[in-house]
């Protein structure tokens, strides 16, 4: 095994991503292992829906409840784990952590191999709030709950709305890093998560590594955003990124995964392997650190990361320095993800062809809520007209000049859902000219979809443990306790800035019009119903414009043009002036939202 350095020769640990996401290849593991040296490799298997997806499954005893792409990483690397002794942290144990490391305790015991393997639990809180979904909500306090600013949209409580009991599928809390630190330091080489967050591996490989105390604030801060950086694979690596126009598109076919290099006072570099594809620069760090930000202040069960001075600097190719992070201490809640049977929903792709385009997706609608039961239209949640594309001025052809509408129907019945589809029916050849469809109607048929309700709970009512296996019947588990001190939740930063006189003079000017993509990149990301967005400056002389005039009332009339705008939601905005970025969190815009 690799020894922790001593204190006086510390240096930094190599923390490297080997997953995003379910999706994401298995072998990336072991490129990670054996591309270069690395002290950890980390993956994040685990979207909400995905876990809610599997979770009826499970129960049914017909999905193994862990992410096979977790396995089959493991099976194709634990020799290289082995034998480099590389520390192993992952959440792939998803519903069944418990399952996946008795199945890594068995491929170890038949290998032979010198490696000691535990597993987290007390993220399932299923028992304690299921079977059903509560009939009010003070019983399960929303994630905005407490924001007095937040208006909920009308299908965040839809749950309650029912005469019947409505079954919970799922409910995992967001576990932070210390217990898996405490299995570390217990002797574990692989450990088996299920629902930590998404940089609690990271957190907890640092936070080892360094033997830092549990109030090293400032530290756990940094290694957070070192976490939040590399949590999504590629993302940082050119993978949604931007400004991938930039650069020769050729970089980004096959981008490599990430590895972040955390010091002792919890900076960090981020880079990978030189033999990977990808880039790393200081544009494809700021992307991903604006990636669903709630504010200028990111919240996990250890730790709460101040971000408003993190600086991102090239320090050599496709290596980013980033520091500038502080921290206090954590919330007294961490999210809880619920999901419920949320109903049957459906939709339908119309085209339309040739000149008035507008009109002839407000006489499609006006026909259809025309020959559609009232009583359905009544009991439907989302009847959405959502108008895609604009037909060129001057088409070439008539893909030039065809734009689409997506129909998106959902309610609790799949009749209701299905009464969009018999009222194009009835409109038959009553249509307007120009008029096509997909020729797969599938998607117009009902089909069941689970509903996200994003709640929170408190930190002190969780009963986490670290487990293990010393053989398939001998389990020795170690309650992990809870963070020492608990900072409560402040209402979060929202400010515009006042541009100085030079700045007025400036927007005052006669201006050009140009894309706002030519000299600035953006991020966004979502947060149950709500949609943040970053957008920052490549170069710094177009910062003191950026800053004066993306204003919050600006974004709202940004909405409002494009119609996605609503009265009811809420922006907050601020700004990462060492980065050149300013920041938006829109409340409710995503209605139940989901991730």
């Amino acid at each position: 095994m690799s020894p922790i350095p001593s204190e006086n020769s510390r240096r930094p640990v190599r923390v490297a991503n080997c997953s995003g996401y379910h999706g994401d290849p298995a072998y990336e593991m072991h490129r990670q292992a054996t591309l270069g040296d690395v002290d950890f490799i980390t993956g994040d298997y685990l979207a909400e829906v995905n876990m809610a997806n599997n979770a009826q499954a499970y129960q049914r005893g017909e999905h193994p409840g862990y992410e096979e792409t977790a396995w089959d990483g493991l099976q194709q690397t634990i020799d290289v784990i082995a034998d480099k002794g590389i520390k192993v942290v992952l959440n792939g144990g998803a519903l069944n952590p418990k399952g996946l490391a008795l199945k890594v305790h068995e491929l170890i015991q038949q290998k032979n191999l010198n490696l000691r393997v535990a597993y987290l639990s007390g993220d399932d809180l299923y028992a304690k709030f299921g079977p059903n979904m509560p009939q009010s909500a003070a019983e399960l306090q929303h994630l905005d709950a407490e924001n007095e600013s937040v208006r909920p949209g009308p299908l965040t409580y839809a749950f309650t709305r029912s005469d019947k009991p409505i079954p919970m599928v799922s409910a995992h809390a967001y576990l932070g890093a210390r217990g898996i630190v405490d299995g570390l330091r217990r002797g574990a080489d692989i450990i088996i998560c299920g629902r930590v967050a998404d940089a609690s591996p990271v957190i907890a490989a640092a936070w080892y590594w360094h033997s830092w105390s549990e109030t090293d604030y400032d530290r756990l801060g940094g290694a957070l955003v070192a976490g939040h950086l590399i949590e999504c694979s590629a993302y940082v690596t050119g993978g949604n990124f931007s400004g991938f126009d930039r650069h020769p598109i050729d970089t980004f076919i096959e981008p490599g995964f990430p590895i972040a290099e955390i010091d002792d006072d919890g900076s960090c570099v981020i880079t990978k392997h030189s033999t990977t594809g990808g880039l790393i620069d200081v544009d494809t760090v700021r992307c991903q650190f604006l990636y669903e930000l709630q504010g200028n202040v990111y919240l996990n069960s250890d730790v709460s990361a101040i971000l408003d001075d993190i600086v991102v600097e090239q320090s050599g190719k496709d290596s980013v320095r980033v520091h500038g992070i502080r921290g206090y201490a954590p919330p007294p809640t961490t999210k809880l993800a619920v999901f419920y049977p949320g109903g049957y929903e459906a939709q339908l792709l119309l085209n339309a062809t040739g000149y008035g385009t507008s009109e002839k997706w407000d006489l499609i609608e006006k026909q259809i809520r025309h020959f559609m039961p009232q009583e359905s239209l009544d009991r439907i949640d989302t009847l959405e007209f959502q108008r895609i594309g604009v037909p060129a001025a001057d088409p070439k052809s008539q893909r030039h000049s065809t734009t689409y509408l997506r129909i998106f129907i959902a309610a609790m019945e799949a009749d209701d859902v299905l009464a969009v589809a018999k009222a194009m029916k009835d409109i038959s050849l009553k249509h307007f000219s120009g008029f096509h469809s997909s020729l797969d109607m599938r998607t117009a048929i009902p089909r069941p979809f689970l509903a996200y309700y994003p709640a929170i709970i408190q930190q002190a009512e969780l009963n986490e443990e670290i487990s293990f296996i010393d053989a398939p019947d001998t389990i020795t588990s170690f309650p992990t306790g809870h963070p020492p001190a608990y900072k409560p939740l402040q209402p979060r930063d929202s400010y515009n800035h006042t541009p100085s006189s030079e700045e007025v003079a400036l927007l005052k000017s006669q201006p050009r019009s140009i894309r706002l993509g030519d000299i600035a990149l953006a991020r966004s990301g979502d947060k149950g119903s709500n949609l943040n967005v970053g957008i920052f400056v490549p170069d710094a002389k177009h910062w003191p414009w950026l800053r004066s005039y993306m204003s919050v009332e600006r974004m709202r009339e940004m909405l409002a043009d494009d119609d996605d705008w609503d009265e009811s939601f809420l922006v907050e905005r601020v700004e990462f002036p060492r980065i050149h970025a300013v920041h938006f969190v829109i409340y409710g815009i995503l209605g139940r939202g989901g991730q």
